[in-house]
């Protein structure tokens, strides 16, 4: 099993939901969140003052699959998500040990 992470511009949110949904995906996390990457954030204007904006937001997909779905859940997130301008964003592929459904006490795979 994989963790599948991935940090998106907020507007491709549900184009990148109904993606995954296409594919088969049931469940998956969103946390909205800060950062900065090679944008390294931007000058606003507000009532006459600048100040520079650091952290932009972003929002966090998690979502646990399957080995043989890694591949098909990264390409679908990475073209879904895709605008093709900076600050499109990152998918992480992490190794998850173990996983289990509080409600069942199923483990493993059948957990997910």
């Amino acid at each position: 099993m994989k963790k599948v992470e991935a940090i998106i511009k907020p507007f491709k949110l549900d184009e990148v939901k109904e993606a995954l949904s296409g594919i088969g995906i049931q469940g998956l996390t969103v946390t909205e969140v800060k950062g900065f990457g090679r944008q390294k954030g931007h000058t606003e204007l507000y009532r006459g003052a600048e100040y520079v904006v650091d952290f932009l937001p972003k929002v966090k997909l998690e979502v646990i699959v399957p080995d043989e779905l890694v591949a098909q859940v990264v390409s679908t997130v990475e073209a879904s998500a895709r605008t093709g301008r900076i600050g499109d964003g990152k998918i992480f592929v992490l190794p998850v040990e173990e996983v289990v459904r509080i409600r069942t006490g199923e483990r493993g795979p059948n957990a997910i």
